[in-house]
């Protein structure tokens, strides 16, 4: 009996890492559009699948590979046999063949356009289709490939109608002539439920550029194989100098979204609807783990002064999802990556307009998460405690003091916010943690300490 290639996907589509839902059974998994890209063999398929699970139905963005044999080096990537137009083919995910790749930049370079797919070349810019593709396995939502050392090619997985929230800001950034973003090379659309809908995106691949996270944990590192007693500032590796530039470059980034997209405020009486949220959601985390109960009353302040504020707050188009791996440090500046936000949330929530301050608490946070995290299984971690709240203290002071050197306001009561916000994060982070990493239980708590 021949498998469909339906089967074959819902048998494969599970152990990806981006598939969002995990743990539960797949009801039913239908082939929404079919676009040959390139035919022969190997052939190259666009595939978009819709996954039902219980009333939940989600879109996934699958390119598919067919050859009639499978070379051994893209085994690993098999996802089986099934008989298509009158033959028998190997099915692999695509994103692994570089024969096949090339056929994207070239897409994108050509401003192609096929049946339902439309490749878009970013004004200005010549594309070079002599590049070869390498997969990189560090994501968990989307699939990148880098094209040689000139170019980074993000595809969504997972698939929202409209266009994404990070192809809007990279390419009016860019236009402004902004230097904190990788220049756009080009994009991928399709049309789901009568939208433009956002598939892929190829930027500049910063080569010779450190991400934020890993400077930090070698800041860390250094701090802690020191000798004890002696100062932040004196050991090798002290990060405060990067921590203020990446301060003032966030106020700079906030200050080109605010002049490219429109603007607005929160009345106060959202801003009281939005303190219920956040003590409604305290209330469930203390109920999930009630380690949390001890330090409640300090976020259940700290969310009462936000809902005392009597005047609107300003709000804009912003980051969304910031932290110290969403930062690469190149020889001249700091560079921001993914502005499409949390990817688990609804597209029209990426892209609506909320407090700037939401970005510097997500970084506040990741502060304190570099700081920390090096503790959890650590055998001297009550003796290194100091060292890291005296890390943490320091670089997030620094940050702070570059954001309001680069224009960013967190005087008086934007204050009051960036400390309901930043505690309602952590909120979210204790749950997570007892889900998912109880050893990393500590570095949420620490934060109402």
């Amino acid at each position: 009996m021949t498998t469909s290639l339906q089967e074959l996907l819902a048998g494969w589509i599970t152990g990806q890492r981006w598939f969002a839902g995990k743990g539960r059974a797949i009801d039913d998994l239908s082939i929404d559009s079919e676009i040959e890209i390139a035919g022969g063999d190997p052939a190259l398929l666009h595939l978009v699948v819709c996954v039902r699970q219980g009333d939940r139905r989600t879109r996934y963005q699958i390119p598919v590979g067919l050859r009639e044999w499978l070379p051994d080096r893209l085994e690993h990537v098999r996802i089986g046999r099934c008989r298509r137009d009158g033959r028998e083919a190997d099915v692999y995910d695509a994103l692994h063949d570089s024969a096949l790749t090339a056929h994207l930049l070239e897409g994108m370079a050509a401003d192609h356009a096929f049946d339902g797919l439309a490749f878009h070349r970013a004004d200005g810019v010549e594309i070079d289709t002599s590049q070869r593709s390498l997969v990189l396995t560090a994501e968990q939502s989307n699939t990148s490939l880098v094209y040689g050392d000139t170019y980074i090619f993000k595809l969504f997985r997972q698939l929202s109608p409209g266009t994404n929230p990070e192809l809007e800001i990279i390419t009016a950034l860019a236009g402004a002539g902004s230097s904190h973003v990788a220049r756009p090379y080009g994009w991928i659309e399709t049309t789901l439920e009568d939208e433009p809908t956002t598939l892929a995106i190829m930027q500049e691949y910063l080569r010779n550029a450190n991400e934020g996270w890993s400077m930090a944990l070698t800041s860390v590192r250094d701090l802690y194989a020191s000798a004890d007693g002696m100062p932040a500032e004196d050991a090798g590796g002290d990060f405060a100098g990067e921590a203020r530039r990446l301060g003032v470059a966030t106020a700079q980034v906030h200050r080109e979204l605010a002049r490219a997209f429109p603007t607005g405020t929160i009345e106060p009486p959202e801003l009281k609807r939005m303190t219920e949220r956040f003590r409604r959601r305290l209330d469930k985390a203390v109920a999930e783990v009630p380690l949390l109960g001890e330090h409640a009353d300090v976020a259940a302040e700290a969310f009462d002064r936000l809902g005392d504020l009597g005047h609107a707050v300003p709000v804009q188009r912003v980051h969304g999802d910031y932290h110290l791996g969403q930062v690469m440090r190149t020889m001249t500046d700091w560079v921001v990556l993914d502005f499409e936000g949390e990817p688990g949330q609804p597209l029209a929530e990426r892209r609506a307009l909320d407090s700037p301050l939401r970005d510097v608490a997500g970084m506040l946070r990741s502060f304190e998460y570099a700081a920390r995290h090096l503790l959890a299984d650590h055998p001297d971690a009550d003796g290194l405690e100091h060292r890291a709240r005296e890390w943490s203290e320091r670089n997030r002071a620094a940050f702070l003091a570059g954001y309001s050197e680069g224009g960013g306001r967190v005087r008086g009561d934007e204050a009051v916010l960036l400390r309901a916000l930043e505690l309602s994060k952590a909120v979210y982070e204790v749950v997570y943690e007892a889900r998912n990493r109880p050893s990393w239980l500590p570095i949420p708590l620490a934060a109402f300490r």
